[in-house]
């Protein structure tokens, strides 16, 4: 339990909190100022922070929960590495998909009946789930958007997509969720409407006060490369492919893994206590 809570409290403060200085800057900053650096730059940093301030105080309730004998169930599963929107919804906030598939996506006949009548279910069930996450148009944009990959995959997309190397399956999804997450940041439809834009080229010419590379601090830098291999299971293949169920235990090994998890305790602290920003971005769902 105290493992999985510093793996998380690290996640929260070293990470997400890097990061999200960084995209609160950029998503601050006026449409037209806004060039496709900086628009990828900040839609980036979101897509990390979201992540990792989430999976980071989930991790912190499951390690709590088993220092007093409960076992919480899981609530994210390497979503960043799935290869079709169909299974990074059965990775992210696995919680929340499991009530809405048990309470409205079955009740209202889940697959069980016309093709139609299930893209219709999918559709409804990503309409609430934008919904619950705020009134704002933009959170049911949101919610309708990955509805809408949902029934064009099962339409066909996801044989074509199937067919395609990983590399570009996961290049897609990443499109995908990361368009996805420009609404659910966006101040409003208009400001992600014009975000987007930004992202395709199409941004202001106005001069930025600061240029981008004011952004990429080597704090930032170091965040960004922490968050790419820590959102995808490369640390637990490294493990897996260094251990086998026959090797005794490690003195050597456990010892180096209690360091590590020591210094990440120690940092985390650190960083706590020397800075004021510290949003949780889940608190007002």
């Amino acid at each position: 339990g105290i493992a999985r809570f510093i793996v998380g409290l690290a996640k929260k403060v070293l990470i997400a909190n890097t990061v999200a200085a960084t995209a609160d800057q950029l998503f601050g900053l006026p449409l037209a100022q806004l060039d496709a650096g900086r628009a990828w730059l900040g839609v980036t940093c979101y897509t990390l922070q979201i992540y990792f301030d989430f999976s980071g105080y989930s991790d912190m309730a499951i390690g709590l929960g088993r220092l007093f004998g409960f076992r919480f169930p899981e609530n994210f599963s390497w979503p960043y590495a799935a290869d079709s929107v169909q299974r990074f919804w059965r990775r992210w906030h696995m919680s929340l998909s499991a009530w809405f598939r048990d309470y409205v996506y079955v009740p209202l006949g889940g697959s069980r009946r016309s093709p139609l009548r299930t893209y219709v279910n999918l559709v409804a069930v990503f309409f609430l789930c934008g919904l619950w996450h705020g009134e704002s148009c933009t959170f049911v944009v949101w919610g309708l958007f990955h509805g809408l990959f949902l029934v064009l995959e099962r339409l066909g997309l996801a044989t074509f997509i199937d067919r395609l190397p990983r590399p570009l399956r996961h290049t897609y999804v990443m499109l995908v969720v990361m368009v996805g997450w420009v609404f659910f940041r966006a101040d409003s439809f208009s400001h992600a409407v014009g975000w987007l834009a930004a992202l395709a080229g199409a941004g202001g010419a106005a001069p930025a006060p600061l240029s981008i590379s004011w952004y990429l601090t080597p704090e930032l830098m170091l965040a960004l490369i922490a968050g790419c291999v820590g959102s995808a299971p490369i640390v637990p293949a490294i493990n897996s492919w260094l251990t086998s169920p026959s090797d005794r235990p490690n003195r050597l090994r456990e010892a180096a893994a209690l360091a590590a998890l020591a210094v990440l305790f120690a940092v985390s602290v650190v960083q706590v206590a020397a800075g004021t920003y510290n949003p949780f971005i889940y608190f007002r769902f």
